[in-house]
């Protein structure tokens, strides 16, 4: 999917005063590596809320409707080369959401649309489950990449995930192109891994896991993914470099003992991550014998 850098990425997803979660993170990411990105919150917040209570600012069903739909009317409409969703305050935003991609993608047949469906994680949902529903039934089924994490895969696909091969059927089943499944079963000890499944590979990304991780990861991987994508990498190259990027700067950030992801001191570990990752080929569904 390679495409000039000058090409605008539309990101939806939420907005924090303080911190690098949702689109502070992705923004800074894609903008960071050459992007120009048309912003566009889903809730705004002052903090995350893993680090307790605080005001929590909704937008107007309605008006979040006409806002995208002033998107899609956008006299610089033909900048947009991508689109990118992550968590969404209400049921009712990801069938906005949807009506503009399927708008945008009826226009341009090449755009790139990523859906990171941010619903849960090894403790369950923590979205409402209409909200969950509307990014599996609407957003999944226009996507041409999406990063769940397991736990978010196994809600969706309705499936208990335990090894990989359960992750690749999951991915199967629910239809995107390329998926990139992260929290996978790793296959060194004390790992972690990123599963990534498309028409042409299954391929294992691995680092070391390490403990006490800052929120905002899933967010920094979807779009460093995406924009190496982008930039014409290959899924392999793509997928261990965006792992790379993403190992690196949890490292240094635990290193300085923060709280947030220290994005702005590490932009050159978005752009050239010297971190190494172990990428294997596992066996690829279609080269399974027929039975």
């Amino acid at each position: 999917m390679p495409v000039s850098q000058a090409h605008a990425v539309i990101a939806i997803s939420s907005h924090v005063m303080r911190g690098s979660v949702g689109n502070r993170a992705s923004v800074f990411a894609l903008e960071s590596l050459g992007f120009p990105v048309w912003s566009v919150p889903t809730v705004v917040l002052p903090w995350h809320p893993g680090h307790g209570p605080s005001t929590r600012l909704l937008f107007d069903h309605t008006h979040f409707d006409q806002a995208l739909a002033d998107l899609e009317r956008s006299p610089w409409i033909s900048e947009v080369r991508a689109v990118m969703t992550g968590y969404f305050g209400s049921p009712s935003q990801p069938l906005a959401a949807a009506r503009l991609i399927a708008a945008l993608k009826a226009k341009n047949p090449d755009l790139v649309y990523l859906c990171d469906p941010v619903m849960g994680d090894l403790s369950g949902l923590y979205v409402p489950e209409a909200t969950a529903t509307a990014i599996r039934d609407h957003l999944i089924p226009l996507a041409d990449i999406a990063t769940p994490n397991r736990y978010e895969l196994a809600w969706m696909a309705g499936a208990r995930l335990d090894s990989n091969n359960d992750i690749i059927e999951a991915a199967l089943s629910l239809g995107p192109a390329c998926m990139a499944v992260t929290s996978a079963v790793p296959m060194m000890a004390g790992s972690i891994g990123n599963l990534l499944l498309s028409s042409r590979h299954a391929l294992l990304a691995e680092h070391r896991a390490i403990e006490g991780a800052p929120n905002g990861l899933g967010d920094l991987f979807s779009a460093l993914l995406l924009a190496r994508l982008l930039q014409g990498s290959d899924e392999e190259k793509a997928l261990q470099t965006a792992t790379a990027s993403v190992y690196e700067i949890l490292a240094r950030t635990l290193k300085r003992e923060s709280n947030e992801l220290t994005l702005q001191q590490d932009q050159s570990s978005l752009a050239n991550p010297m971190a190494l990752v172990q990428v294997r080929r596992l066996v690829h569904p279609a080269s399974r014998p027929v039975r």
